[in-house]
């Protein structure tokens, strides 16, 4: 799918829709984020609307016609939204899917069962982890706390060392593995191989997550020692069930996605042939549309069927799915759009040109502007597609490996220093019962050390393959 919309664009290149020199493109861009970072942080305007206006100062900005800056705009909106549009909507599905039919419960129980003293923090990570593959941060939050309150209520841990490995194993999955927003628009605006993209983002994510979930929460729990608050326990999904989907079973719709597509990875770097049938079945099966769409229907008959839905309240369980995802979508949309307008202003020339004169690394170039951006405007996702736009020129060169590394740049960037701008920094707070002081020193700290070692790891790599 990337590769077909970056050779289409290769054939049929894009004129500039402005000839204004490095220093007014410059201008415009740092004019064009300042215009989203106030109206999101001082007006509070949505996403959606603050980038389709920043677009619109840009070109502004930049002296381009304004037909041809809406042209880019709704050009870059309806390529990203056809590219990972249905992704989303898939994911979305499938983590209801597992919220609903008590199969996340289930995998929760299990692992806990299994776990106790020294080892809950490594199981909370591990749950984290395995259960935030398929669902947005928000909606892996929602889920994970009741049991992060729960197992530090009765066995009597302070809710940092508990809390902390559950949202580091959350957050590093929600910014370095794909199918997540933020990692598919990077893959789609650089073109890079989704499959490679996933295997290096686990690669990455593993050693990450283990430094900013149990090491890093022994000395968040000693800087914060708060007891989990009783008023914030909900009630769980599964309880209101009277039977819920087996661990064994639960396990396998979670992973078949990232099975599918690991394997059209493997083989197509074992037979490299497109002409051969084998790999032609696994460029199907293991294109992310089909794995997910895969994982969705294995789900109505491994999770939802056990849970005793009837035909009727599955399809009702869909269209709720869908729903909430309306604003993930238009803010998706709206970072293409802006993204394309960069690129279509001569802006990610100008990158390329400058990354070039000061010789700075691609890869931390990516990742400085995807920090910057993350910093000003809260937003992980708004980080990570408007700095997709910015260094997509900079893949042009690149080895397949390398373009993948740099999706996982912007992507650790994009995770930097959570903070009273970010809607996760105040999820967190409430949830916990923290002060905005004891917030900074845990969840903030912990998506800083996500960012600069998961920045570091992919540096390291980079040199090695």
């Amino acid at each position: 799918m990337t590769r077909l919309s970056v050779e289409m664009l290769a054939a049929d290149p894009v004129e500039p829709i402005t000839s204004a020199g490095h220093a007014q493109l410059g201008i415009a861009v740092l004019a064009g984020i300042a215009v989203i970072v106030l109206l999101i942080t001082k007006f509070k305007l949505h996403a959606f609307l603050a980038l389709t206006i920043g677009s619109l100062a840009l070109g502004a900005f930049a002296g381009a016609p304004l037909d041809k800056v809406i042209a880019s705009f709704t050009t870059g909106l309806g390529a990203t939204v056809a590219g990972v549009g249905v992704l989303i909507a898939l994911g979305a599905i499938l983590g209801k899917m597992l919220a609903d039919s008590g199969g996340a419960d289930q995998v929760v129980d299990t692992i806990l069962a299994k776990a106790s003293g020294r080892a809950m923090p490594w199981a909370m990570v591990l749950i984290a982890s395995v259960i935030g593959l398929p669902l947005f941060f928000e909606v892996g939050v929602v889920l994970l706390i009741p049991v992060v309150l729960m197992v530090a209520k009765r066995g009597n841990y302070s809710l940092m060392r508990i809390g902390i490995p559950a949202l580091a194993g959350l957050s590093v999955m929600h910014g370095l593995v794909p199918p997540h927003p933020g990692p598919l628009v990077a893959i789609d605006a650089v073109g890079a191989d989704l499959g490679v993209t996933l295997a290096l983002g686990v690669l990455v994510a593993i050693p990450t997550v283990i430094i900013a979930g149990p090491v890093f929460a022994r000395y968040a729990a000693r800087w914060v020692d708060v007891p989990a608050p009783d008023k914030m326990i909900p009630q769980r999904a599964s309880e209101e069930l009277e039977k819920r989907p087996g661990f064994g079973a639960t396990l396998i719709t979670i992973m078949l996605p990232v099975i599918l597509m690991l394997s059209k990875a493997l083989v197509d770097i074992v037979i490299d042939d497109p002409e051969n049938s084998v790999q032609r079945v696994f460029d199907v099966v293991g294109s992310p549309m089909i794995a997910l769409l895969a994982a969705v229907l294995l789900g109505i008959f491994t999770l939802l069927r056990p849970a005793g839905f009837s035909k009727e309240r599955v399809s009702g369980l869909v269209e709720k799915g869908l729903a909430p995802i309306a604003g993930i979508l238009l803010i998706v949309g709206a970072g293409g759009g802006f993204k394309q307008t960069l690129i279509d202003s001569g802006v990610g020339q100008m990158v390329l040109e400058i990354s070039e004169d000061w010789s700075i690394p691609a890869l931390l170039l990516a990742w400085l502007i995807a920090v910057a951006i993350r910093l000003a405007t809260g937003s992980a996702t708004v980080a990570t597609v408007s700095a997709a736009g910015l260094v997509a020129p900079l893949a042009a060169d690149m080895s397949t490996t390398h373009a993948a590394l740099l999706v996982l740049a912007i992507g650790a960037g994009s995770l930097f220093f959570s903070h009273v701008n970010d809607a996760g920094f105040w999820l967190v707070k409430e949830y916990f019962g923290l002060s905005v002081g004891q917030t900074i020193k845990t969840w903030s700290v912990m998506e800083t050390i996500i960012s600069v070692v998961a920045g570091g790891f992919v540096l390291l790599l980079s040199l090695i393959i």
